[in-house]
């Protein structure tokens, strides 16, 4: 009797978290930057680069998993655009030889991204506000990077060169992405919502390829969402 009772509010209690479980749908812009720090002697450039944001885009999914009327774990699945541009200035020290280069670098990324976020919201007006912060994994799927500039090697001649990126240990840069997200926004009673959110890196991108410099990915985000 006893197996019977607590099987069936087991099964109550399940069914109740599902029932009140969400989907959620959003898409934006992202303006991806980079922070850099190189830990090698470097005498042809900046020993940081300077990474100003491009622009791309997200969309994904979300589940809210509520704990209390105001409390909800939130995992989800995101593409989303990553990445950078900087002044940079090449040289292959010959001087038989020499060839320079300076311009601009930008590097343009697409990862497949999972958070999971605990989301807290509160009343307000004619919906809630809600803010929230947790980790993420996310696992580079594309990239591409662009130079282009001038070239001098007894003349000067402009250059502009694309090529895509290869991901891994010994590749062009590290395929994986750790690191915490920041979420913040307002969601009215018919469930749509605007928010706004941050992508904080704390592992290095880079593989000592980049001048060994340690390079962290920087997201922020807006963009609007419903919720089912």
């Amino acid at each position: 009797m006893k197996k019977i009772l607590t099987t069936t509010l087991l099964c109550a209690i399940g069914m109740f978290s599902f029932a009140q479980t969400k989907i959620g749908i959003k898409a934006g812009v992202t303006l991806p930057t980079m922070s850099s720090h190189s830990t090698a002697e470097i005498f042809d450039g900046p020993s940081e680069y300077n990474f100003k944001s491009n622009t791309s885009f997200y969309i994904g999914g979300t589940i809210d998993f509520p704990i209390s009327k105001s409390f909800a774990i939130q995992p989800g699945l995101t593409l989303t655009g990553k990445g950078g541009k900087t002044k940079i200035f090449e040289s292959n020290f010959e001087p038989n030889n020499l060839i320079t280069f300076q311009g601009t670098y930008k590097l343009s990324t697409m990862y497949l991204e999972v958070p999971v976020n605990a989301v807290f919201n509160f009343d307000l007006g004619t919906g809630k506000i809600f803010f929230g912060a947790g980790p993420y994994y996310a696992i580079a799927i594309s990239g591409e990077e662009k130079r282009s500039g001038m070239a001098t090697s007894g003349s000067i001649t402009t250059i502009s060169s694309k090529q895509d990126l290869e991901f891994g240990s010994n590749k062009d840069y590290k395929r994986g992405d750790f690191g915490l997200n920041f979420l913040a926004g307002y969601q009215l009673k018919s469930g749509f919502n605007i928010h706004a959110g941050y992508g904080l890196g704390l592992t290095s991108i880079d593989t000592d390829g980049f001048d060994e410099t340690s390079l962290k990915n920087r997201v922020f985000s807006v963009g609007l969402g419903f919720s089912f």
